[in-house]
């Protein structure tokens, strides 16, 4: 029974870590317009999440910006072989984000970021194919970032700070391809957990040896995600010895969300009236070798996950039309960091391609109007998850198919500066 139960909650755990390499990037509309460019772009407040060693380089005393995004996505699933075929039906997503920062003096700069960096939510029909993997998961994540910024020397400068992850999950899944209860109903298993907390860091370094040529650096640190209340409610199951009894239990685990590092550069032409970036990321997903779980009556469950680091290659372009307008595009092309056999219809992506669009529109010397768009196309891919094993069966069965997804973005938000 034990057994039964950590496979019941295995694949919802991974969905947590695996976000990082789900996440869409969203964490500000001027830089998302630029293919999510900025380590090395000082372009308003939302530097404080791309490179804190930045806040000390801007012109204004005082800074604000804030903003939101609608995510609108699908992902459609076909099964050739077997004629089966689904599509999500996902609710849109809303990530948000807010800046602010402070600058005490020439050398100094301090800031706070808030903004959701992770999160999901998928929606597949009731009783579809692969419901014995997911039927629905919603996953949200806030970060609470403290920063320092400081000119080491005139020519570079450094930051840092503090991250707090905040996040809550809750799914639900058959509990296998065709186990039901004395009465034909589906047995179901479901998690919820909104009392996750954990704490990681950031620094980064940037070098601006003349007035239109950056650097960036950046480096944000592991964070291990510790689910320790949380509980799994197991429903509609038979009344039997081989099964588990219909009710709650409790369960922890430690999952990570990867380490990443990004460097990049900025230069500026045509008197400062065109910016060029380009950004390189590399998220360290390596570190996520095995899921352990460990529930109350102490049994464990260790599960190899072998996942594998990942790169991004990002490049954007800012124009300043005219005085009040500016212009903004990109392109980011983004690897998933999932081995072949592991690909799993909680979060169903593969490589993508981002293309990027957007403008702000200066109102007067201190607000601005920013907006953004986003179209993200993954590539088409047949892939299998090949680590379920139906209760009863002596070995794991694999579930695949043809995946394929995309996600139209569009922001808004506000820049303020004083």
């Amino acid at each position: 029974m034990n057994k039964l139960k950590a496979l019941a909650v295995l694949l919802l755990i991974s969905t947590m870590a695996y976000a990082g390499g789900y996440r869409v990037s969203t964490q500000s509309n001027r830089q998302l317009a630029m293919g999510h460019t900025g380590v090395a772009v000082v372009n308003s407040a939302d530097i404080l999440f791309f490179n804190p060693a930045g806040l000390v380089h801007l012109e204004n005393k005082i800074n604000f910006s804030a903003g939101g995004f609608g995510v609108f996505s699908s992902v459609s699933y076909q099964n050739s072989e077997f004629g089966t075929s689904s599509e999500t039906d996902s609710p849109t997503g809303t990530p948000v984000y807010a800046y602010g920062t402070y600058k005490i003096n020439e050398k100094l700069a301090v800031g706070l970021g808030i903004y959701t960096p992770f999160g999901s939510n998928v929606t597949w029909p009731t009783d579809w194919s692969g419901s014995h993997l997911v039927n629905e998961i919603e996953l949200s994540a806030i970060f609470i970032q403290p920063t320092i910024s400081y000119q080491l020397f005139d020519s570079v400068s450094i930051g840092g700070g503090p991250i707090l992850a905040i996040g809550g999950v809750t799914f639900n899944r058959n509990a296998g391809q065709s186990l039901t209860d004395e009465q034909g109903n589906r047995s179901n298993v479901g998690i919820d957990d909104s009392s996750v907390t954990a704490w990681g860091w950031t620094a980064g370094l940037m070098f601006t040896p003349n007035d239109r040529f950056s650097f960036g650096f950046n480096y944000r640190s592991l964070i291990n995600i510790e689910s320790t209340e949380g509980t799994a409610t197991f429903s509609n199951f038979p009344n039997s010895a081989l099964t588990p009894a219909n009710g709650e239990t409790g369960f922890t685990a430690t999952l990570p969300l990867p380490a990443e590092i990004t460097v990049g550069l900025s230069h500026k032409f045509f008197d400062d009236k065109l910016l060029l970036a380009f950004d390189y990321n590399r998220a360290l997903w390596s570190e996520y070798e095995s899921l352990d779980l460990v529930f109350e009556n102490g049994s464990t469950s260790i599960n190899p996950r072998n996942y594998k680091d990942s790169s991004s290659w990002r490049l954007g372009a800012q124009y300043l039309a005219t005085d009040n307008l500016t212009l903004r595009a990109g392109w980011y092309y983004d690897e998933s960091p999932v081995q072949s056999g592991y690909f799993a219809p909680e979060t169903p992506r593969n490589d993508s391609l981002g293309y990027t669009f957007g403008l702000s529109y200066q109102v007067n010397s201190k607000l601005a109007i920013d907006a953004s768009f986003l179209y993200l196309r993954f590539k088409e891919v047949n892939e299998s998850y090949d680590f379920f094993t139906d209760p009863g069966a002596s070995a794991p069965s694999s579930f695949g198919g043809t995946y394929k997804s995309q996600a139209l973005i569009p922001g808004i938000g506000v820049t303020y500066s004083m």
